[in-house]
């Protein structure tokens, strides 16, 4: 049986994590879950413990103001996750759902997060699926269509055991990240050799089909680094929604698709969906601009991305 075989396995060689804890918590699970989307486990560990650190319970987190939450996000990237978790904290601090449904309605969260929390927290029978279940399951079955995100959550349902229905979503994320990998797939180590259509196929890295990649546009700018005569410089913060809101920058025109010609150094950067190229100029002259000033050596008490790093970086360079 799928489960059997899969529990059996995760028994064996799971990942000490710290968000594996014996008696699930779910604000550690749902913690865990928002910090892991799109981002690594690695590059997760240190961040989930220091927020814990500073905030070992909901309550504590759901007190803390944005500013505090978006510097201690500094470098996780996609910054919307940060302010989503600040305000659903608030909303989980006074009640935590622990039905799939419930759960999708809340910021930040979407049909896998709340699949995932529902099941890994509260062991709840539900179809979590992420990069890694998808690879999977779509090659244990051989499914042969691009992105197939809805069938394989159907095939998933069907193969949902009635008990342990946490610790099986965890070990089909398991599978996906340690063995059943986009390349290189450890297929010799997999519980499911015999059974896998991909495998049969001879085509394991095949699964799942690939959609054709899209060129991404480049958007352009220019940042101005303002400074005072004693070194401190400028910093602005961002209007609160859309791309890096409620972060800090350094003043910056429209980020436009048309590019101006310039002579100062250009900072690259891609987010998601476009590149992003900064012309860095500099200004003496700080009127017309709104902002604090802070020396360099402080900026680290900040919310600043890391393509403001970048910008401030190579502006200091070249003074």
């Amino acid at each position: 049986m799928f489960s059997e075989k899969l529990l059996a396995w995760y028994d064996q060689e799971k990942r000490d994590l710290p968000w594996r804890n014996k008696i699930p918590n779910p604000y550690h699970t749902w913690l865990s879950e928002i910090m892991l989307q799109q981002t690594t486990v690695a590059t997760v560990i240190p961040y989930f413990k220091e927020f814990l650190n500073k905030w070992p319970t909901l309550q504590d987190l759901a007190a803390a103001s944005l500013d505090e939450v978006l510097v201690k996000w500094q470098g996780l990237g996609y910054y919307s996750r940060a302010r989503n978790l600040h305000k659903c904290a608030q909303d989980l601090a006074h009640h935590f759902p622990c039905k799939e449904e419930e759960l999708s309605k809340l910021p930040g969260i979407g049909p896998y997060t709340a699949a995932a929390i529902a099941s890994i927290a509260f062991d709840q029978k539900a179809a979590a699926v992420d990069g890694n279940v998808v690879r999977v399951i779509s090659r244990y079955l051989a499914i042969s269509k691009p992105k197939p995100i809805e069938e394989v959550k159907e095939r998933l349902k069907t193969l949902l055991p009635d008990k342990r229905c946490g610790d099986f979503t965890q070990a089909l994320m398991e599978l996906g990240a340690l063995i059943c990998r986009p390349k290189n797939p450890s297929c010799s180590s997999c519980p499911f050799l015999r059974d896998c259509k991909a495998y049969a196929l001879g085509k394991a890295e095949d699964f799942p089909l690939k959609a054709p990649k899209q060129k991404l546009p480049t958007r352009y700018a220019t940042a101005f680094i303002v400074r005072r005569e004693d070194g401190a410089i400028l910093i602005r913060k961002r209007p609160p929604q859309g791309l890096l809101g409620g972060m800090m920058e350094v003043p910056t025109t429209p980020w436009e698709e048309i590019k101006k010609t310039g002579k100062g150094p250009v900072v690259r950067h891609t987010f998601t969906h476009f590149h992003f190229e900064v012309e860095v100029c500099h200004l003496d002259d700080p009127s017309g601009f709104e902002g604090i000033w802070v020396h360099p050596r402080e900026l680290q008490n900040y919310a600043l991305p890391t393509v403001m790093k970048k910008i401030i970086k190579a502006g200091l360079i070249i003074r």
